[in-house]
């Protein structure tokens, strides 16, 4: 049964009216006015089910044991000391973002024209509504034909339950500022002078998404690795590294970057006498000092931090960006990206 608090005023008659746990519209037992509420007590609450047994996860974190980067007798001498589930509240928003940007994109070599980008989309986010940084997981995906109204008694029963911290005021303004990243990342203008955004048909839930959390020992020290409890994939990780790949990392990085900062800066330059003089073949001889310089440090991080290999998905990590840029808008250069993030891969490279 559903707990209930008694916290509202009816704002006609002054009686106290019971909110039933997740029940939007109310009605004052005394005069009968209906009332809507908002906030965390008149949220609604999802769970999404436990779809992995404890044995698959086991496998999947046996899994998270092989690897280059990671300590060669990793998967021989890790002793799993403890298997746990967990529950973790993930704020969930959906809503349709109406918005318009004015601004200038390119029009022939040394001009630009105005122009005016319409935006109407639905979009969806989520985040962690407590603290994880222990388990790493920002966010997750949620099924949404597999969500169930939240049962309190039976996740207790089942595993460890955490409840939401963060307030629901916050979770409103990041998702807002993520939906406004988004839609500026639909077009490329040269410049934007002007920008108006809508939220509508906005709807926030708190989601209950099962983890499974591994804790293991390696050489007298402790490490954690989570999987998805619904889709059976490692989110977040932490294990020991490998100093040959370390070592192999800083050598590789070393020949290859100072190769491309040579050669390619040369090739570039010599490029550059044939082109115009725009500002995309001034950028032509960056290309390569950033591409070369990025692989050095990447590989520097890579053989002086990679003592502790700290994995974290892609999709676990939180939505909203930080900060724009980066290399990820340069053709062909995500791998470089990936290493200015610190995650150097031997073996993407040599893919």
């Amino acid at each position: 049964m559903s707990a209930t608090s008694h916290g509202l005023l009816c704002p006609r008659c002054q009686s106290v009216i019971p909110i039933p746990e997740g029940v939007r519209v109310v009605q004052c037992p005394s005069c009968e006015m209906r009332s809507y509420v908002q906030g965390d007590k008149g949220t609604r609450r999802w769970q999404v089910a436990r779809q992995v047994e404890r044995e698959q996860a086991l496998t999947e974190v046996q899994r998270f044991f092989s690897g280059m980067n990671r300590a060669s007798d990793l998967k021989r001498k890790a002793d799993i000391k403890e298997v746990f589930l967990v529950y973790l509240p993930y704020w969930r928003v959906r809503a349709h973002l109406a918005g318009w940007i004015f601004g200038r994109v390119k029009s022939g070599k040394d001009s630009t024209k105005p122009v005016e980008v319409e935006i109407f989309e639905e979009m969806h986010w989520n985040d962690a509504a407590t603290d994880v940084s222990e388990f790493g997981v920002h966010q997750v995906r949620i099924p949404h034909n597999e969500l169930a109204p939240y049962d309190s008694d039976l996740l207790h029963a089942e595993a460890m339950v955490f409840e939401p911290t963060e307030s629901f005021s916050d979770a409103e303004d990041e998702a807002r500022q993520y939906f406004e990243q988004q839609a500026r990342s639909r077009r490329t203008l040269k410049s934007r002078y002007f920008e108006k955004y809508h939220l509508l048909r906005r709807q926030l839930s708190i989601i209950y998404y099962p983890l499974w959390v591994a804790r293991y020992e390696y050489r007298q020290r402790n490490y954690q690795v989570v999987v998805d409890g619904a889709a059976n994939r490692v989110l977040y990780g932490k294990a020991p590294g490998n100093i040959m790949y370390r070592s192999a990392a800083l050598v590789a990085a070393m020949a290859v970057g100072n190769f491309i900062l040579v050669n390619g800066t040369y090739l570039a330059a010599q490029a550059l006498l044939f082109a115009d003089d725009s500002d995309d073949a001034a950028l032509l001889v960056l290309l390569p000092i950033v591409i070369g310089l990025a692989i050095v440090i990447a590989g520097y991080r890579a053989f002086r931090y990679g003592e502790e290999i700290e994995k974290t998905d892609k999709t676990a990590r939180k939505a909203l960006k930080q900060k724009d840029g980066g290399l990820k808008g340069l053709p062909g250069l995500e791998i470089v990206n990936d290493m200015m993030e610190g995650e150097f891969n031997l073996e993407k490279m040599l893919r």
